[in-house]
């Protein structure tokens, strides 16, 4: 089956993906303005694979550091796990669905190299529940013009 039909035949919304200059930063993380992960963190859901108040979170990823992985709370409970836990980047790209993985890494590898945001919806399979979709937004973080982190927003959608 193709990747296509697989899309369609999905009963979530449809793929979207999108790559776009750092200078439109502000545009697309208006959102991330609206959600403050302060308030994620401070009103987790009632157990572990339920969502928080807001569906949303922030995320970062260190590029200079094996990637490590910050999570805000809300980011926790989108992917159905304890808030807690430790999770290497490898470990949580092996929550997205195959063909959302294959897209996130080409868009991930095109902003670190084009120092461009991105915008891509994508279907994960969390922990504990229901294969869910997310929009996941980011951009990367330069310093003497080098990626040096990525981050973002992730929202349930």
């Amino acid at each position: 089956m193709t990747l296509q039909n697989k899309l369609q035949q999905s009963a979530g919304p449809l793929a979207f993906s999108k790559s776009w200059p750092l200078f439109e930063k502000d545009r697309h993380f208006e959102l991330g303005s609206l959600l403050s992960c302060a308030v994620t963190d401070a009103a987790p859901p009632k157990s572990v694979g339920e969502l928080g108040v807001s569906h949303a979170g922030c995320w970062e990823c260190d590029l200079s550091d094996e990637n490590r992985l910050f999570w805000s709370g809300g980011v926790y409970d989108i992917f159905g796990l304890p808030r807690d836990a430790k999770v290497a980047r490898d470990d949580a790209v092996r929550f997205y669905a195959e063909h959302s993985r294959a897209a996130m890494e080409r868009l991930r590898n095109h902003a670190i190299r084009h120092k461009q945001g991105f915008t891509l919806d994508a279907e994960i399979r969390p922990a504990i529940g229901e294969a869910r979709w997310m929009r996941l937004i980011g951009a990367p973080v330069c310093e003497e013009g080098k990626a040096v982190r990525l981050h973002g927003i992730k929202l349930i959608i």
